[in-house]
């Protein structure tokens, strides 16, 4: 019955609702974290992205009221949270639900059936979008289960919400 509940509520979207009034240097710091944890966890990642390495990619996951810049430099790696009225500078852009990109780095999703059928659109740089979906694909394993393993015991509650996620993916 809850699992019924979860599927016709919005979660991203309450969440991003909740998310817009607060000021993003906290999650500046977080997004910080993340990705310098998964540059040292998964150094493949970024070898994988060859001469894109200095791109920048702009993730605009479109509940959010705010949009991702990645700059996957090894050395320096940046991702960032940007209000959406500011304008993001990157050499690529790719833009879906929540869901859609939550399935991408949970290594289950096909990003070209995504992006031929509207799911997801890629603007800018195809050929440096392209580059990080191969890195992407060509991990073993999840960049969420990642992320949630950095964070020891306290994320728990991430991994019960990410078996629902997953479910409630898997129905759908």
């Amino acid at each position: 019955m809850a699992e019924e509940n979860l599927k016709g509520l919005k979660l991203p979207v309450v969440i991003g609702k909740l998310m817009a009034p607060l000021p993003l240097f906290p999650l500046q710091f977080i997004l910080s974290r993340m990705v310098k944890g998964i540059a040292q966890r998964r150094p493949e990642f970024f070898a994988r992205l060859g001469s894109h390495i200095d791109s920048s990619y702009a993730i605009d996951v479109t509940e959010l009221p705010f949009v991702l810049l990645l700059k996957p430099n090894p050395q320096n790696p940046q991702l960032t949270a940007h209000r959406r009225p500011d304008k993001v500078a990157s050499d690529a852009s790719i833009a879906g639900p929540f869901m859609e990109l939550f399935k991408v780095l949970d290594g289950r999703g096909d990003s070209d059936a995504m992006f031929f059928s509207g799911n997801l659109k890629v603007s800018g740089n195809t050929e440096a979008a392209v580059c990080l979906r191969y890195a992407l694909d060509d991990l073993d394993g999840s960049v969420i289960e990642d992320l949630l393993h950095m964070g020891g015991p306290v994320l728990m509650p991430a991994h019960l919400l990410l078996q629902r996620l997953r479910r409630l993916e898997m129905q759908s």
